[in-house]
């Protein structure tokens, strides 16, 4: 398993602010730094690290060095605690001295912001289909619920209200889950696919949210419940 070593404390959207850094020593290269937040660091045999080997280039210095999980210098902290996505591990890890040959370079030197810009795009259109799972798994609980739970002498179901905010949560996730696969599809094509990519991601999100949260209503004091699946899509959604 590989683990991508890239956000920090003051580097995450802005990932060129990293403060991670790599000094070349003879056929090698020492590491310093710490990398937060890192899913699968726990588990992961080797580390895809990312740093900045010549600050003076700016971003054009970082580079991105691999890593064995057995190296001297590299510690994996303790997993986080986080709201939800229980099931993804994610840690900080720390590098001290960390020593590397310069032939564990990827890519090339100063090349690593090329190597984050196709990751960070690719990653963008994985997150969105994978969070579109929670917006399906709510609807897929919550109309069946409707469809029995009775209110007034009716089922919840048959309130034209209710209808109304199940159909427009189906619409958006139907508009979503096609901005993700027109995403994919592109990437597929080998066409370019940052707005496409952030778009869907965006909106995915968006959508995943809004439908768990309404879910939580929907359900009334059952979607506050961990008997019910839906507070967990949404504390996965946020996270």
């Amino acid at each position: 398993i590989g683990s991508f070593c890239l956000s920090e404390q003051g580097s995450g959207s802005d990932a060129f602010a990293m403060q991670t850094r790599a000094v070349r020593d003879g056929d090698h290269y020492v590491i310093n730094g710490n990398k937060l937040w890192i899913t699968n660091a726990a588990l992961a045999g080797v580390f895809f690290v990312m740093a900045n080997a010549a600050p003076e280039k700016g971003y054009k210095g970082v580079t991105c060095f691999i890593v064995d999980r057995d190296t001297p210098g590299l510690t994996v902290g303790p997993p986080e605690k986080k709201l939800g996505q229980h099931a993804a591990l994610t840690c900080p890890v720390y590098l001290e001295d960390v020593r590397v040959p310069a032939s564990n370079i990827v890519g090339g030197l100063g090349l690593g912001y090329k190597i984050i810009a196709s990751m960070l795009n690719e990653g963008r259109i994985a997150v969105g289909a994978q969070i579109l799972g929670g917006a399906q798994g709510v609807l897929d609980y919550v109309i069946p619920y409707t469809m029995q739970r009775k209110q007034f002498g009716k089922r919840l179901f048959d309130f034209q209200a209710m209808q109304h905010q199940i159909a427009e949560a189906a619409t958006q996730l139907e508009a979503s889950r096609l901005l993700v696969y027109n995403a994919a599809r592109l990437l597929d094509q080998k066409k370019p696919i940052a707005k496409e990519a952030a778009i869907a991601k965006y909106y995915a999100t968006e959508t995943t949210i809004q439908t768990c949260l309404s879910g939580v209503k929907w359900l009334g004091a059952l979607g506050y419940m961990k008997d019910a699946p839906v507070e967990k899509f949404l504390r996965d959604s946020i996270a």
